[in-house]
């Protein structure tokens, strides 16, 4: 594995650079120019993966990941922008006190190092983990998947061409070219010299893979398995409009809503209707016993695996609960601690089911689908970690960072 042993000594190299933000920024604006300028060769490489990709019999999910379009390229370009407005996440002072001896502690923020990304199908997260790990002046190891490879290049070598134009080490972005998937094996068990960690983008056995071989610390998750929990207490017209969000804005992103809890007490009254505008939109229902008896539209019957699976596309497990503990109990014990919602308009119940859910995202009164850097107000994201130690939920700028502790004396020795 020689490419990759000299894409380590590069990256090394580069993470001992230290990048001013102004340089920073002037990197980021001559990449967005570069991608407008070079719009129709990106579409056209993308277009080639996607022939590729229809050719080999890629599930639909990850082609429609695959495909770019203007829309999507905007959408790249308006997150690069975002990133380059954010502050410089790194050298602030986080806190800083001083102590009876006279010493001052001050605790910095620095770059984590190198980072290596596996993922999988989405070119637009090439250019979103190239800005937000250079901006928080990390080095970036993408390896990409092998169906998008010509997408991927194209675009790192854009962020490339732009470091280079900006006369800064164009190795503090770099990607695997080779499409063996023994290459990743390689960055997981023998790559701990060169990289600080890793974050895995993709399906769940992606992610497996990397939890089981790495020797390099990882942020990351394993499935998105998300709950909505329609409460005794919740509005109709909201828990229409939010759960068909939930659910159907986008059914193949890791924060799409999975399985639909309704407290047993409005079943009635809020089954049909929120069910219905479901399958309207082609939704499958699979449902448990209260829900099929009450549901007249189409439904499957549910089983153990339905509350435990990660559909990423147009269908959804319902279950009734007796109470809101038993929505928990449900939640953190089928769910995957990334985002969960309740629908309610008891505040206090609310505060209860936010305090009590294991989720790295909870939320009251709104879509799991905002589980996203970008609508976090982050620019974008490398990914959402669902990790109990930090960080946690979306990672974006500020939490590709690590500290250092500087301590300042005139003098002072330890008794």
């Amino acid at each position: 594995m020689k490419e990759l042993i000299r894409i380590g000594n590069n990256a090394k190299r580069a993470s001992q650079i230290k990048v001013d933000k102004d340089s920073k920024n002037k990197v980021l604006d001559k990449f967005l120019l570069l991608i407008e300028k070079n719009k129709k060769r990106i579409l056209s490489a993308n277009k080639k993966d996607v022939f590729l990709a229809i050719k080999k019999k890629i599930p639909e999910n990850l082609i429609d990941r695959l495909k770019l379009d203007k829309v999507k390229i905007e959408g790249m370009q308006q997150s690069i922008h975002k990133i380059k407005k954010l502050d410089d996440p790194t050298n602030k002072i986080i806190e800083k006190w001083k102590r009876p001896n006279g010493l001052v502690i001050k605790q910095v923020s620095t770059p984590i190092g190198v980072i290596g990304i596996i993922y999988e199908s989405r070119p637009n997260v090439t250019s979103d983990i190239s800005s937000l790990c250079f901006k928080s002046g990390n080095v970036v190891i993408l390896r990409g998947g092998s169906e998008a490879i010509n997408s991927n290049l194209i675009i790192t070598n854009l962020f490339r061409q732009s470091l280079k134009l900006n006369r800064i080490n164009e190795n503090f972005v770099q990607i695997v070219k080779n499409k063996n998937r023994k290459s990743v094996d390689y960055m997981l068990s023998n790559m701990q010299n060169f990289i600080d960690v890793i974050i895995p983008r993709g399906g769940k056995n992606l992610v497996k893979k990397v939890q089981t071989l790495s020797k390099v610390p990882i942020i990351g998750h394993l499935e998105g398995i998300c709950h909505t929990y329609i409460d005794k207490d919740a509005d109709l017209k909201m828990t229409i409009k939010v759960v068909h969000n939930a659910k159907l804005r986008n059914t193949s992103i890791c924060g799409a809503t999975e399985t639909i809890l309704m407290h047993k007490n409005i079943v009635k009254k809020f089954c049909n209707p929120v069910l219905n505008k479901l399958t309207e939109s082609n939704c499958e229902i699979i449902g448990d016993k209260i829900i099929r008896k009450t549901f007249k539209g189409p439904s499957k019957k549910s089983n153990k695996k339905s509350w435990s699976t990660e559909y990423l596309s147009p269908k959804v497990s319902v279950k009734t609960v007796n109470n809101i503990d038993e929505a928990i109990y449900h939640i953190n014990k089928f769910g995957t601690m990334h985002t969960d919602s309740i629908i309610s308009e008891n505040k206090k119940s609310a505060d209860y089911f936010l305090k009590k859910i294991k989720s790295s995202i909870a939320m009251h009164n709104t879509s799991t689908q905002f589980a996203d850097g970008g609508e976090f107000g982050f620019g974008g994201e490398v990914g959402i970690s669902t990790n109990t130690l930090p960080p946690r939920g979306p990672v974006g700028l500020n939490q590709l960072t690590s500290f250092k502790y500087l301590v300042l004396g005139n003098g002072q020795i330890r008794k």
